[in-house]
């Protein structure tokens, strides 16, 4: 059952859990059965949500996953209304969500590289604080086979101008494709998530 009201006795327990909040409605628009998040789930269903329709996210970022456990096809939510589905994805490919967890957004300075070859080889194309909507721009027409992030949280997307797949990169290592979630080794813009920064309304604009 979601609440509107908040009751602070009930966050005493875990300040950090107040900076994230979103809202799921089970219909388009923002209508139906609404369910409120504070902390990751990893299946919507047990939890009660039949469907996720329309997205608010009061404080975010949030990332939510097609499949039960955080698996599948990722969509990336920042703070911002997302009304029905083709707001938080436009890889068609389906408008199923079945888990949820917040993005942790620990720096503000941000550096990324992407390899063609998994374990870090082959070319590579060096991103350091900037959002980049089509890698052949900048004369990088390789795969991407791995990435190191250095700084920052990114999201990368399949196509250029932030279209297809998303693919979420906290800090770390990806040695290989598959450990951030692609089937293949193909990303051609990355931008950065900047908290309720950048993006405000999230990162698609929603087609009429």
């Amino acid at each position: 059952m979601a609440t509107d009201h908040q009751n602070p006795a009930t966050k005493q327990k875990q300040p950090v859990a107040s900076a994230f909040k979103l809202v799921i409605y089970e219909q388009e628009n923002f209508q139906g059965r609404c369910h409120e998040l504070t902390g990751p789930c990893n299946n919507l269903q047990e939890a009660g949500v039949e469907k996720v329709g329309s997205v608010l996210v009061q404080c975010g970022p949030w990332v939510g996953f097609e499949q039960p456990g955080c698996k599948g096809e990722q969509y990336v939510f920042e703070k911002g209304e997302y009304p029905r589905w083709d707001s938080w994805t436009n890889s068609r490919r389906s408008d199923c969500i079945v888990a949820f967890r917040p993005i942790k957004v620990d720096s503000q300075e941000h550096k990324i590289v992407l390899y063609e070859n998994p374990s870090f080889t082959g070319k590579k194309i060096e991103i350091i604080d900037d959002d980049v909507p089509s890698f052949h721009a900048h004369g990088y027409h390789e795969k991407v086979s791995s990435v190191r992030v250095q700084s920052g949280t990114w999201v990368g997307y399949q196509y250029p101008g932030y279209r297809g797949f998303q693919y979420l990169f906290e800090k770390g290592e990806f040695k290989e494709c598959s450990e951030f979630g692609a089937a293949l080794p193909q990303i051609q813009s990355v931008r950065r998530i900047r908290d309720m920064q950048y993006h405000p309304r999230g990162a698609f604009q929603a087609t009429s």
